[in-house]
Parts: C-alpha cells; sequence; structure tokens
C-alpha cells in the first residue's frame, strides 16, 4: 500500500505512548499536561446539560456554523479583552477541537512543503508533530528565563528566507514552565510587523498564574495584525469537550475557517452551548481561582521536594504558573535511560529530547505537577530522586 510522503516523517507521540503505561493505577505519572480530574465542576455540567437539552435541545443537538456558537465566541473575546489585553471581536474568533486544531489549522494555512517555522527551544511537543506533517523545517532559537532570545530570532529573520511562521508559548511554557518577560513581548510583535512573519501565540495555560501579574499577550503590540491567539476551555474547566479557539485578524480566520470546513466542518455544537450556559450561570473565576490553590499546592511541594531529593547537580525550574516544571540533568545521562529505570520503580515522566525538532539535549525531562495527588508528588519525586542519585554516582 502506498502512503502519502508525509507519513515518513510521522511517529508515535511520545506522550501518548507513554501515557498508555501510566493507565496502571499503581504508576506514579509526571508523564501528561493532565488537569486534576477531582477539580471537574461535574455536577454543575450535569444541571447545566440538562437546562440546555430542556430550554435548548434543539439547537443544542443541530449543526451550527464552522465559527463557532456566537455567545461563546463573545464571551472569549471580552476574556481576552479583560485578561491579556487584546482588542479581537466575536468575528475575529474561531472555535476549534482545542487549541491543536488550531496548530494543525496553522499549518494548513501557512506552510509549504520545506518552509521554516521558529520556535523556543525546547517547544511543545504536539506543535512539533502538527508543523512537521506539512514538511516543515524548524529553527530553534535559545531560552532563558525571560524568553526567546530577540538577538537571535532577528539574526535568523535577516538571513532565513524560507521563514513562514512563529510559534511560541509565552505564559508558563510547554515544556520548561517558563514565563516571557514584557519587554520580549513587545519585541517580538514588533519583529513579527517589521518582517511581516505571522506569529502563533499558543496560550493554553495563561489562566493558571500562582503568583506575580498577569502579563498581555504578545498581539496587544500588534500592530499590523500578524499575530493569532490560541486559548482552551481544557485548562480551566475540562479537556473532554475539546474546546478551544484561535483569534486574529478577520481575513487570516477567514483562511482558518474554509481549512476547518474541510477538515470536520464545526466543533460539537452541544459543547459549546453548555459552556456558555455554564459561564452564564456560574462564576468561572471562583473555579480558576479553586484550580490555582490546588495546583500552586502542588507545585510548592514538587519543587521542595525536588530541591530536597535530587542532586545539586541536576537544575529544574520554578515556574510561576502552569502545569510543568523542567529538569536538566549532567550532559552525559540520558533522560531516556533514567526514564528505564523509573518506569521499573513505577514512576513515569517525559523525556526532553522529543521537545527539540532537531534533535538532542537527551540530559533533560518534564515533570507535571497538575494531575497526582500531593502524597504521590512527595513519594514519587523522592523517589526519582533517588534513581538520580544513584545512577549520577554510578555515571561518575
Amino acid at each position: 500500500m502506498k502512503l502519502a510522503k508525509r507519513m515518513k516523517n510521522m511517529k508515535a507521540s511520545e506522550i501518548r505512548e507513554i501515557l498508555k503505561i501510566t493507565e496502571n493505577p499503581e504508576i506514579i505519572s509526571f508523564a501528561g499536561g493532565l488537569p486534576a480530574p477531582e477539580l471537574f465542576p461535574i455536577e454543575d455540567i450535569k444541571k447545566i446539560n440538562e437546562r440546555v437539552l430542556v430550554e435548548d435541545g434543539q439547537k443544542a443537538l443541530q449543526y451550527t456554523t464552522t465559527e463557532g456558537y456566537q455567545p461563546l465566541r463573545t464571551w472569549i473575546a471580552k476574556r481576552m479583552e479583560k485578561r491579556l489585553d487584546t482588542n479581537f471581536n466575536e468575528d475575529e474568533i474561531l472555535i476549534t477541537h482545542g487549541s491543536q486544531q488550531a496548530l494543525d489549522l496553522g499549518g494548513k494555512v501557512f506552510l509549504d512543503e520545506e518552509d521554516v517555522v521558529i520556535c523556543e527551544s525546547p517547544t511543545y511537543l504536539a506543535a512539533i508533530s502538527a508543523f512537521k506533517m506539512f514538511g516543515a523545517k524548524f529553527e530553534e532559537i535559545s531560552c532563558d528565563d525571560d524568553g526567546m532570545d530577540m538577538d537571535e530570532l532577528e539574526k535568523i529573520l535577516k538571513s532565513n528566507t524560507k521563514v513562514k511562521l512563529i510559534y511560541v508559548i509565552p505564559d508558563f511554557q510547554n515544556p520548561s514552565g517558563r514565563t516571557w518577560s514584557l519587554e520580549r513581548r513587545k519585541k517580538l510583535a514588533e519583529l513579527s510587523n517589521q518582517y511581516e512573519i505571522p506569529v502563533i501565540e499558543d496560550n493554553p495555560y495563561g489562566e493558571l498564574r500562582f503568583e506575580g501579574e498577569f502579563l498581555p499577550s504578545i498581539s496587544a503590540f500588534d500592530k499590523k495584525g500578524y499575530i493569532m491567539c490560541t486559548g482552551t476551555f481544557s485548562k480551566i474547566y475540562c479537556p473532554g469537550y475539546r474546546i478551544g479557539w484561535i483569534a486574529g485578524n478577520k481575513e487570516l480566520i477567514r483562511q482558518f475557517i474554509l481549512v476547518k470546513q474541510g477538515s470536520d466542518l464545526q466543533c460539537n455544537t452541544m459543547s459549546q452551548i453548555t459552556i456558555a450556559k455554564y459561564l452564564e450561570e456560574y462564576d468561572i473565576d471562583k473555579h480558576i481561582e479553586k484550580i490555582r490553590k490546588v495546583y500552586k499546592k502542588r507545585r510548592d511541594l514538587a519543587v521542595h521536594t525536588m530541591e530536597k531529593s535530587f542532586p545539586k547537580v541536576v537544575k529544574f525550574t520554578r515556574p510561576q504558573g502552569g502545569l510543568f516544571a523542567w529538569v536538566e540533568l549532567p550532559e552525559y545521562i540520558d533522560a531516556r535511560e533514567i526514564l528505564k529505570v523509573s518506569l521499573k520503580e513505577n514512576i513515569a515522566f517525559v523525556p526532553g529530547g522529543s521537545f527539540y525538532p532537531n534533535g538532542g539535549n537527551e540530559n533533560t525531562f518534564r515533570i507535571n505537577f497538575s494531575n497526582m495527588q500531593e502524597d504521590r508528588i512527595v513519594d514519587g519525586l523522592t523517589r526519582l530522586g533517588r534513581i538520580l542519585y544513584q545512577y549520577i554516582e554510578n555515571e561518575v
């Protein structure tokens, strides 16, 4: 059987493969970027679902427009203006199946074979997969605690005529947990406008800030309409509905609508109306605050346990929000080998090499702290620390 050429570049998601292992309840998993299921507002959703079916059942079970349910798009536009200082309206919002679909649509809209995507180093694994589908190449830009190196970015923009897209996660980045400074956000908007290169600003975690001030979206400084923003209800409501969005100027959104029509026509009508009704009837800020408190406690426990239990030569980030911390081992250690040992001890994490589209950096791994209960976080990271000590001592 002859498959499309693009399939030669595709492989299973490493995270998804590891998650198959973690279905075993004995596994202490720091692998997936999973929200805490005990925080899903199940009873509230049950009540809203019943109301939607009784009051609006025919509409909720019918097809809707590709753009998505209008009251939901209106809420998103207002929320982004309030939280991110953006200026999008409802006609500049497209509802997607999670923010992941927005990345896939972005590849269809912007990328041809051999085009270049500029990204942070490391970057989101599933974004790499989405863009590779279209034959894209990657230029990785080094990052520090303030975000992407803007001097390095400008050098590439000046020299590489194949660049078609910049992809970034400025808030509590996946996988590193880092957050961009205000100055870096302004500079990226300036460079995007100067070189006329579109940006997809992925923002699934921005609402989950534990400390410090919320920062504006990069698009808040966009003067020419080159910057698009994604968002999702997966991290602040529940992921099972698979409802996210992408915001951008009307012409770009029109292109995204065209390619979405070729993919799935629309997102689930019932899910959209249920979420919109929930936002109307309940206090989403109160719910998000409850999530933040739980995740902050788990972040604090994870960081404290790593400080106490990991060898001093091991470095890790201390994120101000989000779901992840990033761990760097001495260069001579392969995190995949550590994973083999840790899985025998029923501990899982994601090796970091897959987050680098051009390879390398196998001495890194990602820790998720949102999904496990507090006692399992302490137990798992303490045991992982013992494994690291043994492995590092054996290698020295």
